[in-house]
């Protein structure tokens, strides 16, 4: 009974993981289709979210539909933020409940472009998934497409459904990749007030994009020796 009333808040919609958007309801219901169960529906949906959405970290702003999973699933791009918001809200709305997380990764392989604009190689509020499958919390990135790790030299993040899926250390050429500096926990809902009051602070050009239309992509070509 408490476990179940402890669940609860991760199983509702809330503003930001909209799992009751008309939407994102049939995308979930079309990826799931034909799933025996939870983890499998949990599998089907990282994937989607994973591939679909393009990771895109210029098409960002300080309005809410930056942020929120529906809009995502919408624009069909996002960076970390929406897209662990839009596998949380999937997951919710096929009965699985799910939160998300967060930390600040140092990360050694960004483009030049992008840390001349955030000023920095430390990521804040980097976000994942955390789903409740076979009665424990799994974690799951689903932020960068298999499209731009290709281009990047990493391989793309796995996840069964079972163990937690978080970025590697090292990228395939045994290069320093991705380093958790600092963890931040789970929130039931995307924590927007403290996320953007912080990031008006460290990255005031990159919020200041509005919604950019550079593709991210091949500026990945220029980073490899």
């Amino acid at each position: 009974m408490m476990e179940a009333m402890n669940l609860e808040q991760y199983s509702r919609a809330s503003g930001f993981i909209d799992s009751g958007d008309p939407d994102v309801v049939a995308f979930a219901e079309k990826v799931t289709a034909g799933a025996a169960d939870g983890i499998a529906r949990a599998i089907k949906l990282y994937y989607a979210v994973r591939d679909e959405i393009v990771y895109d970290p210029y098409y960002a702003g300080e309005a809410r539909s930056y942020f929120r999973a529906s809009d995502c699933l919408r624009a069909k791009r996002g960076f970390c933020i929406p897209k662990a918001a839009l596998l949380a809200a999937t997951a919710r709305s096929v009965g699985i409940p799910a939160r998300v997380g967060y930390a600040d990764v140092r990360n050694h392989l960004s483009t030049k472009k992008l840390i001349e604009l955030l000023g920095s190689d430390l990521f804040r509020w980097h976000s994942f998934t955390e789903l409740h499958l076979a009665g424990k919390w799994v974690k799951a990135t689903p932020a960068f497409d298999f499209r731009l790790c290709r281009r990047f030299g990493v391989d793309p993040l796995e996840f069964d459904g079972r163990h937690d899926s978080l970025f590697q250390e090292y990228d395939q050429e045994g290069r320093r990749y991705m380093e958790y500096v600092r963890q931040r926990g789970h929130y039931a809902d995307v924590p927007y007030a403290a996320i953007i009051a912080e990031f008006k602070s460290v990255y005031p050009r990159w919020l200041a994009l509005a919604g950019g239309t550079e593709d991210f992509a091949p500026e990945a070509q220029g980073i490899r020796p």
